[in-house]
């Protein structure tokens, strides 16, 4: 796997990733007004030219296959649209993204938090087992959101 920069020009092929990721949690928190899916282009390419905002890839064959969003807030990187194609899901991609972009976030970052539906099975098993610790839920229509936390683990060389 090779992590690869997103930009602007990545936006269309994001927002389609995107909308065929999430359409699977909207069936599952019967809710088809997610944020993800309400997302415009305009917003996408908005979102990838932020300059507080690393958007991470990976290709196949030329093909985006999952994407994820760290936005640094502070001393914190806000983990947002992970996504990986349904066609790739369950495949160790998107453990694979968060760790390379967690590792590849400016040093600054100390501690990750994101946020997932109580529906959503794979990516709770997945940010526990990736060392995300729930802090706490909130209310949204009729279920709730799962928020998680991480401290940043250092891995090999020097501390940055």
């Amino acid at each position: 796997m090779s992590l690869l920069r997103l930009g602007p020009a990545d936006a269309g092929e994001v927002l389609t990733l995107q909308r065929a990721a999430y359409v699977p949690e909207a069936r599952a928190h019967e809710n088809i007004d997610l944020p993800p899916l309400m997302e415009t282009f305009e917003q996408t390419v908005a979102a990838l030219g932020d300059p507080a905002c690393s958007t991470w890839g990976i290709r196949e064959s030329g093909r985006l296959v999952a994407s994820v969003r760290i936005v640094v807030d502070g001393d914190a990187g806000l983990v947002g649209r992970l996504i990986v194609a349904p066609d790739r899901q369950g495949h160790g991609l998107g453990s694979s993204l968060l760790l390379a972009a967690e590792d590849a976030a400016p040093p600054s970052v100390t501690v990750f938090r994101l946020f997932t539906g109580e529906r959503s099975a794979g990516p709770l098993r997945m940010y526990r087992k990736l060392g995300y610790v729930e802090t706490h839920r909130t209310p949204e229509k009729h279920y709730e959101l799962v928020h998680f936390e991480k401290p940043r683990v250092r891995t090999g060389g020097p501390v940055r």
